[in-house]
């Protein structure tokens, strides 16, 4: 990292999901306080123009505007200068992968790829198999819009052609409207008045269903069922989003075109850093990261790179770090007792009579997914590996179904999202274990297989056989392994594995029950050396639970029977709110920790979450082919659930005690997050106690008005006074402000070369305990795994260096080295101490 860069480092950043419902004028207004909180830069969601009443931004249409829903350029204008009048910096999300193409019209470059086809100049820019396998696609391109059969939605009179004002002649079918191809249908009208031409044409398509038909065979897009895009779509696509099509952004002409605007944000300083959705997606991750750095020699630059536990971002990537997934799952991981591995393995067993290992569970899913959602993926690369094999003669002869059943095996056999093998450059180290591991694992799944197909595909997988089709081959390969596991994984194991929820967390293991203290130190240094302007997060806009979820959850680990006992109860006394046999038990499981994590909760939050769990679980019903009546028994069970009064009475029982160590927990891994090796990120709203579920449950507005009142109320507040009012969030807004602006006083305690040392806890206690040293100066003690901590702290000690340290939460002023943590934390749970100079 070189010092200019080191210079526009965060100290930290502050969220803000922009949508029609939040604008830049809404964010303006509250710059202030953002900048009262402590913050120095706005991370801002994705704001280019995107697709009509997108909710996120990751939907873009055209990266050469800024979205006028969000109050367009002036808006935009005003926004900054609200930030830089505040002393605010800004970070934004940029989606380098794919493209919005749900509203043709909206996005020119698609809108005259469809038009044009091949000859289009925007042809490149997107990621289409123009030659699939298939040759009643060769030079069209799938559009799996409609809701039957082309032919039955043809005969039924609901494909139409309409005359628009602005595109002319169009094909309309529903709200979908594309174009026709030029010339096509010149001889059937002769009208010198353009409008009274078309209006001709539309008539005579409309009242004539063979020319219609003729009409939409011969454009350069075939409509056709949305059953068809698993199997035969023919873009590349953001995982199984048939809306978002991939943009060849390794082609330095798109590059230019999608990021001229960002690029120019930066050069004038509106922007100080990027945030890079999805490198995964990429087919070349690093050169896209060279080339940006290049174009942004200034920017801080960070990447949605989901790493698996144990794996390290590549170390030739010229970026900051991650998004933080992986400091989350380490900080989660704190709070879970792992003593209690195998009593939580039982309970969970026992209540939902499974008994299948996650590795085998996730390997499962993945096979679901690649035949469910990722067919066409698999088919494009089974297809390119029969002509391969046909030029290597000891591979020849084996059938398409024994290489899509390989290739098949391969995918779900990776350990991580992917491989970053570079054409025409060797695997690195990392890349080639991975590779060897995965074969191996195939080798052992699927032994009737020829155990040389595997070793094959390893090397081609590694770059190591030589050739134009091998490479592209790897290359594509690459680009599916990350869709299969982020939609095996993240989007269907995570919701069907439920022993204890607050580990199913992106980029974390659910096998992975709980963290010692030795080893997020161990994680913490290794950060520091590698990473140290990496983000820190504890909730995004992807987490499946919030941060204050997961800590209250986190809870239960430490009481297994307690929690084994209600469970049981719970299901005895429920049971007559099912229909028949359903909801069946692990979806019933999942239902009471959420409820635990997320409490208080009315039954449209709940239904809405069990509904997107049960589709994306994909055991009973989907998003693709909803099942009504399971749906509908789920529903109820958790609606009549919510209105049982002597359910709910037994439940807050249950969940009053553990709400205080919950907020606890809350403020170890505030505080943690606050002052580990990295930029800390607060998702917006979580300054005060958030208890959401997974999206659109964490988008909900946030009270900015209440959240500045508060912030103001503190200053005139005594701790006793703020640990009071602990229903109101104070304590985290106090803790979160407090530490933010200690930060900004002394910003050489927590820089990339600020040292992280462990500092060791000694006395009864200390496995309670989590402490550790920044720039030798400033002193972070928290307590963990509490539930069963007796409440005082005994002679518990910890061993800091000599001199007076004061304790900046509480101002208490001691003198070295050695401090009781009775003593330390008496007036504040947890404690953040200056050393004097």
């Amino acid at each position: 990292m070189t010092p200019q860069t080191e210079n526009h480092i965060p100290r930290a950043t502050y969220r803000l999901q922009f949508h029609p419902g939040f604008t830049f004028d809404h964010a303006a207004q509250i710059a202030d306080y953002l900048a009262a909180l402590g913050v120095s830069h706005v991370y801002a969601s994705p704001y280019l123009q995107a697709a009509p009443g997108s909710t996120h931004g990751y939907d873009v249409t055209d990266p050469s505007r800024v979205n006028a829903e969000l109050g367009g350029q002036s808006g935009h204008d005003r926004f900054c200068s609200a930030l830089a009048n505040a002393g605010l910096g800004q970070v934004i999300d940029i989606v380098p992968n794919h493209m919005a193409v749900s509203h043709p019209a909206a996005n020119k470059w698609w809108w005259d790829v469809l038009k044009n086809g091949p000859a289009s100049a925007y042809a490149g820019y997107f990621d289409i198999d123009w030659n699939p396998p298939e040759n009643r696609m060769a030079g069209k391109i799938l559009l799996p819009i409609l809701e039957d059969q082309y032919g039955r939605v043809l005969e039924a009179g609901k494909i139409r052609v309409a005359v628009c004002p602005e595109q002319g002649l169009v094909c309309r079918y529903h709200d979908h409207v594309l174009p026709l191809r030029h010339g096509f249908a010149e001889n059937i009208a002769d009208h010198a008045d353009p409008a009274c031409r078309a209006a001709v044409l539309a008539d005579h398509f409309n009242t004539n269903i063979n020319a219609l038909d003729n009409l939409l065979e011969n454009q350069h897009y075939r409509l056709a069922s949305w059953r068809a895009a698993s199997q035969d779509i023919n873009y590349r696509r953001f995982f199984a989003i048939n809306s978002l099509a991939g943009v060849r952004v390794e082609d330095p002409a798109v590059f230019e075109a999608t990021h001229a605007r960002i690029l120019d944000w930066a050069a004038q300083g509106r922007v100080c850093g990027l945030r890079i959705d999805h490198p995964d997606g990429l087919k070349d991750p690093e050169q896209y990261l060279s080339r940006l750095q290049s174009a942004a020699p200034d920017a801080w630059i960070v990447v949605e790179k989901i790493l698996h536990p144990g794996e390290d971002l590549p170390g030739s990537w010229p970026a900051a770090g991650t998004t933080g997934y992986d400091f989350l799952n380490l900080v989660t991981g704190l709070f879970v007792d792992p003593a209690n591995k195998t009593a939580f393995t039982g309970i969970y067993e026992k209540f939902t009579s499974r008994k299948t290992s996650y590795p085998d569970l996730a390997h499962a899913c993945k096979h679901r997914v690649m035949e469910d959602l990722l067919g066409a993926e698999i088919s494009r690369l089974t297809h390119r590996l029969v002509t391969i094999c046909e030029n290597h003669r000891c591979f020849r002869d084996h059938t398409r179904k024994e290489l899509f059943r390989a290739i098949c095996r391969m995918l779900a056999c990776m350990p991580v999202y992917r491989t970053y093998v570079r054409e025409n450059i060797p695997a690195d180290s990392a890349d080639t274990q991975v590779i060897a591991r995965t074969a191996a694992e195939a080798k052992s799944r699927q032994p009737e297989t020829d155990p040389r197909l595997f070793d094959f595909l390893a090397d081609l997988c590694c770059g190591r056989i030589v050739g134009e089709a091998e490479t592209q081959w790897m290359l594509l390969f690459q680009q599916v392994s990350g869709p299969v596991t982020a939609k095996g994984i993240e989007d269907t194991a995570f919701y069907r594995y439920h022993r204890l929820i607050c580990l199913n967390e992106v980029g974390g293991d659910p096998e992975a029950f709980g963290l010692s203290a030795g080893a997020f130190h161990e994680a913490m240094i290794s950060r520091q050396k590698k990473c140290p302007a990496a983000m820190l997060a504890t909730s995004t806009h992807d987490t499946k639970r919030s941060e204050d979820v997961r800590a209250r959850l986190a809870l239960l680990s430490e009481i297994p029977d307690q929690w084994g006992a209600a469970v049981r109860r719970w299901a005895a006394h429920n049971a007559m709110h099912k229909t028949g046999h359903l909801p069946d038990a692990n979806i019933e499981y999942l239902f009471y920790q959420s409820l635990v994590g997320a409490w208080p909760m009315d039954a449209d939050r709940a239904c809405a979450f069990i509904q997107k769990a049960a589709r994306e679980a994909r055991e009973f019903t989907c998003w693709e082919q909803p099942d009504e009546a399971y749906e509908d028994a789920l529903l109820a069970f958790v609606r009549n659930l919510l209105a049982d009064s002597f359910f709910m009475s037994d439940f807050e029982a249950f969940v009053d005690p553990l709400i205080f160590p919950g907020r606890i927990n809350s403020l170890s891994q505030t505080l943690v997050k606050l002052t580990a090796p990295g930029v800390p990120d607060l998702y917006q709203g979580t300054e005060l106690w958030d208890l959401s579920l997974v999206d659109p449950d964490n988008r909900r507005p946030v009270d900015f008005a209440r959240r500045r009142h508060l912030l103001k109320s503190i200053k005139d507040m005594t701790l006793a006074q703020i640990l009071a009012d602990m229903d109101s969030g104070l304590p985290k807004l106090f803790l979160t402000s407090r530490v933010l602006g200690f930060r900004t006083q002394h910003p050489h305690l927590f820089s990339p070369n600020a040292q992280y040392q462990p500092v060791h806890v000694t006395g009864p206690h200390q496995d309670h305990s989590l402490a550790y040293l920044r720039g030798k100066q400033a002193a972070v003690i928290v307590p963990r795994l509490i539930m069963n901590f007796p409440g005082h702290w005994a002679d518990t000690r910890v061993r800091l260096p000599g001199g007076q340290w004061k304790n900046i939460l509480t101002n208490q002023t001691a003198v070295g080295p050695e401090f009781r943590l009775q003593d330390i934390l008496s007036q504040f749970p947890v404690a953040l101490m200056a050393r004097s100079n």
